[in-house]
């Protein structure tokens, strides 16, 4: 494996699941990554925070059809810079990450997020990218109380420790070689990622049980769960409480527009 360029490699992964998505549907798009949302398709919006940051010196769109989704108007606009690139994604979202820091022509440090993270922003990445690198992997979360008071009550898939409650951002950081050790083992359990039992299995009952009594903190968890994998990884909070807000569900697409929409204001 060769050194990056100068810079980071950014990796968004703008897949979908065989047959029909739902959303994509509900909006009249073959493509979920191609929702508008505030009048920009969701992986347009996501391109051009990357390209603004001038940390990154890379962009790799990464879908089954890659090439499809850049020659959507709106999106070949944002693509025209000549950082940007397309690439076919492979079986699993994991393996698709992993061939691509095994390429040579990319490597280490990569950053990877998804094309419905639509309140990303220049500022957001570089503060990111600021406090990764202390370990192989670095993770986005946002607090509870933070995403609340930027947004309002909101559903979201919380993740309780003892320290509170957290969601993530969808934004990671693969710094260290180590980070390849997971992408490894997360390709095995990835099917299995919404069961609590196949993935106790993987990690192993005690750590499940200490999850599940909230006995850990989010930097403990987080560690520990690094460890199994074969890499050091820590959580990087963010200070934006509105990346804790994705794209899956109509309702979250009347969520972003709104705040982009007061943003603008």
């Amino acid at each position: 494996m060769t050194d990056a360029p100068q810079g980071w490699t950014a990796l968004v992964l703008a897949g979908q699941r065989p047959g029909v998505d739902r959303l994509a549907a509900h909006f009249g798009r073959e493509a979920k990554a191609l929702i508008p949302v505030a009048g920009e398709p969701m992986l347009a919006r996501v391109v051009r925070a990357l390209a603004d940051a001038p940390q990154i010196a890379r962009i790799i769109i990464m879908a089954q059809d890659a090439s499809a989704l850049v020659a959507d108007p709106a999106v070949a606009k944002a693509a025209g810079d000549t950082r940007i690139d397309a690439r076919r994604s492979g079986r699993t979202i994991s393996g698709s990450v992993l061939d691509a820091v095994n390429d040579p022509a990319i490597g280490l440090p990569v950053l990877v997020t998804t094309a419905d993270n639509v309140m990303l922003t220049p500022a957001t990445v570089a503060e990111f990218l600021a406090a990764a690198g202390a370990g192989d992997v670095g993770v986005a979360m946002v607090e509870r109380g933070n995403l609340e008071r930027a947004v309002g009550s909101n559903r979201r898939t919380w993740l309780t420790f003892r320290d509170g409650a957290f969601t993530g951002a969808n934004l990671f950081a693969l710094t260290g070689t180590s980070a390849v050790n997971a992408l490894r083992f997360w390709e095995r359990v990835e099917q299995d990622r919404k069961s609590v039992p196949r993935l106790a299995a993987h990690f192993g009952p005690l750590l499940m049980v200490q999850l599940l009594l909230r006995r850990l903190t989010l930097a403990d968890a987080i560690a520990a769960a690094g460890r199994k994998l074969g890499a050091s990884a820590a959580p990087l909070l963010l200070s934006d409480g509105r990346m804790g807000v994705d794209v899956d569900k109509p309702e979250d697409h009347a969520l972003a527009e709104r705040l982009l929409a007061d943003g603008r204001a």
